[in-house]
C-alpha cells in the first residue's frame, strides 16, 4: 500500500511548477545575500506558487539542523559557525523583495548555547529597521524550554509568534523525538500570556486519529494559539516516515470549520498548506 502512495498522489496534491520572471528574481535576491530558505531545505510543494507571488520564507542560522525529526527534508549535520551578517542581509533581503509580510523560521541549534536567540532577536530588531511598515512573523524552534531564549525573542517583538507541535501528542516521540508536546506548548502558551498574536500548525495523514486531532486542536485553543495551519504529510523521502493516508479536501475544509467553531481566529487548512502559506493572509478574521 505504502509503494501505492508514493507512487500516486491524488490530482488535488498538484503544485504550481517552478520558473518564471518572479520565481528567477527571488532565487537572485536569496543567492545575492547568501541566505536559505525553508522553501529550498525542506522541499515545500509551494515554491513555485510562493516565489511567483515574490514572497519567501528565510531560514536563518544555517541550513544544518541539530534535530533528526522524521518528517522533515533539512539536513541533519554539524552546523557550521553563525554567520554575524546575517540579520542584516534578511533586512535587506526583504527589502528587495519589497515585501510587507514576511516569515523568518531557522533550523534548531541546540549546539548554541541560547539556540540562536541572540542571532533572532538581533534579525527581527534589523528588520525591523530597515523595514518599518514589514510585518514580522516568527516561526522558532523550542530553545529546549529555555525560557531566557524565548524571552529574548519576545523582546525584539514580531508581530506573529508561530511554533509548531507538528502532530499529535501520542505521535510526538516517533515524529520529532528530540522535541517534546508539553515543551511546545509552554512556548505557545507564554507567548499568548505576554500577548503575542500566536500560531501554530498540524500535518495531517501520518498516523493521527480524528479523537486525537480534536483533543489537540481544544488544547491549543486552551492555551491560547489564534491562528492554525493544517496541511497533507507529504513523505520526503524512503528515509522519513510513511505516509498513513491521503486526506481529502473535504475533511480539511471540515477541520477548519471545527477550528473556527472552536475559537480559533484563522485556520488555513488545505493538502498543500504549510505554515507559511499564504501567511499574509492569516491576520484577517475568517
Amino acid at each position: 500500500m505504502e509503494q501505492l502512495l508514493m507512487a500516486r498522489k491524488p490530482s488535488w496534491l498538484r503544485a504550481k511548477i517552478p520558473g518564471g520572471a518572479a520565481y528567477n528574481e527571488i532565487r537572485n535576491i536569496v543567492s545575492f545575500y547568501h541566505l536559505h530558505t525553508v522553501c529550498e531545505s525542506a522541499l515545500c510543494p509551494n515554491i513555485g506558487e510562493c516565489w511567483g507571488r515574490k514572497t519567501a520564507t528565510l531560514m536563518i542560522l544555517g541550513d544544518r539542523c541539530t534535530r533528526s525529526c522524521r518528517f522533515c527534508a533539512v539536513t541533519t549535520a554539524k552546523p557550521l559557525g553563525v554567520d554575524p551578517e546575517e540579520p542584516k542581509n534578511v533586512a535587506l533581503a526583504i527589502q528587495a523583495m519589497g515585501l510587507k509580510y514576511a516569515v523568518i523560521t531557522s533550523v534548531a541549534r541546540d549546539d548554541l548555547k541560547d539556540g540562536g536567540a541572540d542571532i533572532w532577536a538581533k534579525t527581527i530588531r534589523e528588520v525591523r529597521a530597515l523595514n518599518p511598515h514589514t510585518k514580522i512573523e516568527v516561526l522558532i524552534p523550542d530553545f529546549r524550554g529555555n525560557r531566557e531564549s524565548l524571552r529574548k525573542v519576545l523582546e525584539a517583538k514580531p508581530d506573529v509568534l508561530n511554533h509548531n507541535v507538528e502532530t499529535v501528542p501520542r505521535l510526538q516521540k516517533l515524529v520529532r523525538p528530540q522535541a517534546r508536546y508539553d515543551r511546545s506548548l509552554e512556548v505557545l502558551r507564554t507567548s499568548a500570556k505576554e500577548g503575542f498574536l500566536t500560531k501554530t500548525g498540524l500535518m495531517l495523514g501520518i498516523g493521527e486519529t480524528e479523537k486525537e486531532i480534536e483533543s489537540s486542536l481544544l488544547e491549543l485553543r486552551q492555551v491560547g494559539v489564534q491562528i492554525l495551519t493544517l496541511g497533507q504529510y507529504l513523505r520526503p523521502s524512503k528515509n522519513h516516515l510513511p505516509i498513513d493516508r491521503w486526506v481529502s479536501p473535504e475533511e480539511f475544509q471540515s477541520w477548519k470549520e471545527y477550528g473556527l467553531k472552536i475559537g480559533f481566529s484563522h485556520v488555513e487548512s488545505g493538502p498543500l498548506v504549510r505554515s507559511s502559506y499564504h501567511a499574509d493572509e492569516h491576520l484577517k478574521p475568517q
